[in-house]
């Protein structure tokens, strides 16, 4: 039996007490890995993990996807970097999203792992998709069920004047790559339609299942005539009775499910490095 201890955190999440990461037994990934269903968040304290240690850790819960349009890190490709160097003014990840909606498969969830903290700022809200469904009203979830949303990667990605490597301080780390690139990729991707509500894979929980970063209308609507009922879903999910704010500290590690969260990372951190190690894992088909 795992002796770890799973501490449900105000608004989302749960913390993971007792644990070392680099040394599980089976009893412990296995108390992990339903923490993670239940939760959609979990947080680890007082970590060490090597670069090895992290894509190990990764491998527990399923492949590595290798991220297309992040930098990679210089001698561990299955590792994103997420860099903010203390001249640059934007960050990657500021505003609640959350990754790979735009994925036939989208991503299962990702690990990130505290690298450099500034001294102050930095934190990462989360938000539960699971809460958001549950507390809609019932009108609400019957106008929803059935509808399935469109997702794309190519405005924030691509080459058009929204995309995000042309409008936000792209800069580099001090490994002296572009944080964000791969246009053309971008470009190439087809747009996906995924289910409004989804049935979670791993929890069998309903979960709202669209962002404001990815999701660009609702199938077999315009984008015009979808803008209602999608800034309603947004403005319920706003709301801060199922947020949680994390406070990274060093070895602070974070695994989210993006099927059942969102993420806005923090940009109050001006003049200050943080640089943060993310490996993402590839999910499954939604429905």
């Amino acid at each position: 039996m795992s002796r770890i201890d799973v501490v449900p955190q105000e608004g989302c999440g749960a913390e993971i007490r007792g644990v070392d990461l680099r040394n599980m037994d089976a009893a412990d990934l296995k108390a992990v890995k339903a923490a993670f269903a239940e939760h959609g968040v979990v947080f680890f304290r007082d970590q060490s993990l090597s670069e090895d240690d992290h894509i190990a850790l990764a491998e527990c819960f399923g492949p590595i996807n290798i991220n297309r349009f992040f930098a990679a890190h210089p001698a561990h490709p299955e590792i994103a970097m997420v860099a903010k160097e203390a001249d640059q003014t934007d960050n990657i990840g500021g505003g609640w999203h959350t990754d790979h909606s735009y994925d036939r498969e989208p991503a299962l969830g990702s690990i990130l792992v505290a690298r450099v903290l500034p001294q102050t700022g930095g934190d990462t809200w989360f938000a539960s998709m699971y809460a958001a469904y549950e507390t809609l009203d019932a009108a609400t979830k019957a106008e929803i069920d059935g509808l399935g949303a469109v997702h794309s990667g190519r405005h924030i990605f691509g080459e058009g004047p929204d995309s995000y490597y042309q409008t936000s301080d792209a800069g580099a780390h001090d490994e002296g790559t572009a944080r964000i690139g791969n246009a053309a990729v971008a470009e190439a991707l087809a747009d996906v339609v995924h289910p409004v509500v989804i049935t979670h894979p791993l929890s069998g929980k309903k979960a709202l299942y669209v962002n404001p970063a990815f999701t660009v209308r609702l199938d077999g609507m315009t984008k015009e005539a979808s803008q209602p009922l999608l800034a309603k879903l947004y403005a319920h999910c706003f709301q801060g009775d199922f947020h949680h704010r994390f406070k990274w500290e060093p070895g602070s590690v974070a695994f989210w499910d993006n099927r059942a969260t969102w993420h806005w990372a923090l940009n109050d951190y001006h003049g200050q490095r943080r640089i943060m190690h993310r490996i993402t894992i590839e999910g499954c088909a939604l429905h």
